[in-house]
Formats: C-alpha cells, sequence, structure tokens
C-alpha cells in the first residue's frame, strides 16, 4: 500500500471508524447487478481515481478502463491535477486511454469512482460525481462515506483491484495480460507485495490467476520497488541519519520519526513520489511500534506517513488530525513544524487498553 492511496485532507480512506456497514450477501448481489446494468447500457464511460494515484487507483483503473474498451464502450479515464503518472507507475498499460481533468466530460453519462473514500478525494473531479447520469463507487476503504448510487465497497477486500477483478469477471471479460498486469500492480501494492495482514487465501489465489494471464512478479517487483536514481540513496541516507527512537511513545511500545524536507530532494533532484520507499526502511525499526515519516511536498505542507506492526490503529489517529487509511497504514497532511506535527501526532496514538480504545 502506498502512501497516496491511504489519505486525504478532511475526508479521505479512514480505518474502521464511521465507515459505511458492509452490505449483506442479498444486498451486494444486487449491488454488483446494479453495476453490471448500467455498465451494459452505458454508451460512453468516465474512470476517476483518486489525486495523487498509487498502484492500486491507477492499475485498478487502466485495468477496467481497457476491459471496457474490450466491450466496446467509449471510456476515458483521468485523475485530477496534478496530472502526472508517478515514475514508478509508468510501465502499466492503457495510458494512452488517459484524458487531462479537463477534458472530462462536465456531466458524464456514466462515471466509476475508483480506490476513493469520499468525493474530496476526487479533487477537481468531484465535481463531475454531481452531474453524472449515473455513479458506480468501487472502493475497499473502511471509512467510505457512502457516495454514490451503486456502492461496490468492501472494506474487507485487500485493494481495489480486488473488486475490479470481480467486475471484470461479471462483465464476461477475460483477462489478458495488460489487464491483468493493472490487477497485479493494485494487489502487490496494497498487500505490501503480500506481507500485510490483508494477504488471505483467496490474495494468493488472484495472484495466481493474474501470474496465468502473463503477469512476470519479477518484472512488477522490479518497477514498483527496486528502482531508485543514486539521489535517491542520498536523500535515504540523510532521512535515516535524522532518525529519532522515542523508546515511551505510542503507550511505551515505542515511536520512530524522521523528515525529508523539500530542499533534501531538490539538492539532490528527486521527485516527491519517489519518496515512498523511506517508510518501509524505518519501519524495519526492533524498538518502535510505530513510524512516521513527514515528506514536504512542493506546496510547503508536510505529508505525514504512518506505519504500525499491528498493535497500534494509526488509521484512527490520522483520521482525528484529518487523514485516513487503515489500521496499519495511514496518512495526514498538515503545515507547520515536524515536531508540532508528532506532538500533536504522538497525542493522538491509542494503544489497547487506553480508555477510549
Amino acid at each position: 500500500m502506498s502512501d497516496h492511496d491511504i489519505v486525504s485532507r478532511g475526508g479521505g480512506g479512514g480505518a474502521r471508524h464511521g465507515g459505511p456497514a458492509v452490505p449483506d450477501g442479498a444486498s451486494a448481489e444486487l449491488e454488483w447487478d446494479r453495476a453490471v446494468e448500467l455498465i451494459g447500457a452505458a454508451e460512453e464511460i468516465c474512470l476517476a481515481c483518486h489525486v495523487a494515484p498509487d498502484g492500486d487507483a491507477l492499475g485498478s483503473m487502466l485495468a477496467l478502463a481497457q476491459a471496457l474498451r474490450a466491450l466496446g464502450k467509449r471510456c476515458v479515464a483521468s485523475f485530477a491535477d496534478p496530472f502526472t503518472v508517478p515514475a514508478i507507475l509508468r510501465f502499466l498499460p492503457g495510458q494512452e486511454m488517459l484524458v487531462e481533468p479537463a477534458r472530462v466530460p462536465s456531466a458524464p453519462e456514466l462515471m466509476i469512482s475508483l480506490d476513493a473514500a469520499g468525493r474530496a478525494r476526487l479533487g477537481g473531479l468531484a465535481g463531475r460525481t454531481d452531474r453524472a447520469g449515473a455513479l458506480i463507487v468501487v472502493d475497499h476503504h473502511a471509512s467510505n462515506t457512502a457516495f454514490g448510487g451503486v456502492r461496490l465497497v468492501d472494506p474487507d477486500a485487500a485493494a481495489t483491484a480486488v473488486l475490479v477483478e470481480e467486475l471484470i469477471r461479471r462483465l464476461g471479460v477475460p483477462l489478458d495480460r495488460d489487464i491483468a498486469l493493472g490487477l497485479y500492480a493494485g494487489l502487490a501494492s496494497d498487500t505490501g507485495s503480500f506481507k500485510y495482514p490483508c494477504t488471505t487465501p483467496e490474495v494468493h489465489d488472484l495472484a495466481g490467476r493474474l501470474l496465468a494471464a502473463g503477469v512476470r512478479p519479477d518484472a512488477v517487483g522490479r518497477e514498483l520497488w527496486d528502482r531508485a536514481p543514486f539521489g535517491y540513496l542520498q536523500v535515504l541516507a540523510g532521512a535515516l541519519a535524522r532518525a529519532r527512537l522515542e523508546r515511551d511513545a505510542a503507550g511505551g511500545l515505542g515511536l520512530v520519526w524522521t523528515t525529508v524536507a523539500r530542499a533534501d530532494r531538490d539538492d539532490r533532484d528527486v521527485d516527491y513520489d519517489q519518496l515512498e520507499g523511506v517508510i518501509d526502511q524505518l519501519r524495519r525499526t526492533d524498538e518502535a511500534e510505530v513510524a512516521v515519516v513527514c515528506k514536504e511536498n512542493d506546496r510547503g505542507e508536510w505529508y505525514v506517513s504512518t506505519r504500525s506492526k499491528g498493535l497500534v490503529d494509526v488509521g484512527r489517529a490520522c483520521v482525528d488530525l484529518g487523514g485516513g487509511g487503515h489500521r496499519t497504514a495511514a496518512a495526514f497532511t498538515m503545515g507547520g513544524e515536524p515536531a508540532c506535527i508528532i506532538d500533536r501526532l504522538r497525542a493522538a496514538l491509542r494503544v489497547p487498553g487506553d480508555p477510549d480504545d
């Protein structure tokens, strides 16, 4: 799971707090049937995923776009500004179907939102959801705000890609290599290369089907995790050198945190979207249950990525601070000095046994 997937300002995906109830079997089947019916009847379909897309958002959207094209549908796919595909995702097929957000019809016949827990996560495309003839929401965040007329929302799904694969199957489109590649990128991203707790036997079954369709896991893994410019190594070295360990934080379970300022990456010509791997190195700290990286974006705000090993619900803490995510991976954006931001996060972290836990 990448950072972009787990946060919004004032309305993004969150941990399992206040989200919609998972529909029962009969209700869920009705939603699937309605989605297939709407897609079958539509002549033109607009797809949108959340701003600053990660592997699950973009991979799922491009996979669905290609499946809809196979059905003979006119289809466009987009995400709000900044309209730039992250460097690590430029290997994904189907990008010829991407259009700039300004080219998305102002009142789509049918719109499908992917991997967005709320309208706000669609950024500048959010207004299209109100004007669309119909809106299908495909998402796996527990704090999904229940927007849209048809909701294919399952917080127990490991990734939005899981739900998109089911939708493609119900539409009768066979998996080819290019469709499978987008789905695999989403599945691998949001399971942390199949090492997060959301990795179930069903997840591995799906991964096996995608590999059978022609996906090479070594090639995907290299693109997602095993490539970086030399400057990134220098930025990473600086971030690790600045890391601070607070053994008494998070209820005595430990907190480790660091910062990457804009100047740090500018000095090494490293793009912001190349910083996601920093948190994966920091979270290896044995003495800390929670790892945090504060990354300064191009607007001078701090994007605060958090990870937990399972005992602390960082999703709830980030929801309290205006962001969101999942129990073990979440984030929020905030202005100010990193030390002050960490003070607020430290106060928001709760552990089992807290009075309001």
